[in-house]
């Protein structure tokens, strides 16, 4: 019996070695999709408008929390975020760290956040914070958000 624990042992570490190398570059490559995932959100957040952006990249069963609730869908989002935005207003953000789930379907974002506001006398004026974004793989293969 010894014998064959001190071939099998050998064996399941160097197998294990082997998929580590595979999920590390597994892992690099998911982080990347959502970097661009992230940064193809805010582009559109800036082309077509929050609503809009939000819209496409919320799962159907995404949330989002604003004045203390929850609100849960696609439809749900774009209205609550079409209420709260004006025309003088705009976010920004860029994630500043990425974590990928190691079978590739789950990941969380954070990072910088900055809302301008363009004041009745032509002033900006910025505030920044922190976002933090869940990610959830599709069946389609598209990352979409389920909690910002």
């Amino acid at each position: 019996m010894n014998k064959y624990i001190n071939v099998l042992v050998p064996f399941l570490v160097l197998l294990m070695s082997c998929n580590t190398s595979k999920t590390d570059d597994n892992v690099a490559k998911w982080k990347a999709e959502i970097i661009q995932v992230e940064q193809d959100f805010n582009d559109l957040a800036q082309k077509a408008g929050l609503p809009e952006a939000f819209y496409e990249y919320a799962a159907h069963d995404g949330v989002i929390r604003k004045s203390g609730k929850l609100f849960e869908g696609k439809d749900a989002i774009k209205q609550r975020i079409k209420k709260d935005v004006r025309p003088n207003e705009t976010l920004t953000w860029k994630p500043t760290f990425v974590e990928v789930s190691l079978s590739g379907d789950l990941a969380y974002t954070y990072g910088d956040a900055t809302f301008t506001v363009i004041d009745s006398l032509g002033n900006k004026k910025a505030k920044t914070s922190v976002y933090h974004t869940v990610w959830k793989r599709q069946v389609d293969g598209h990352w979409r958000f389920v909690w910002d």
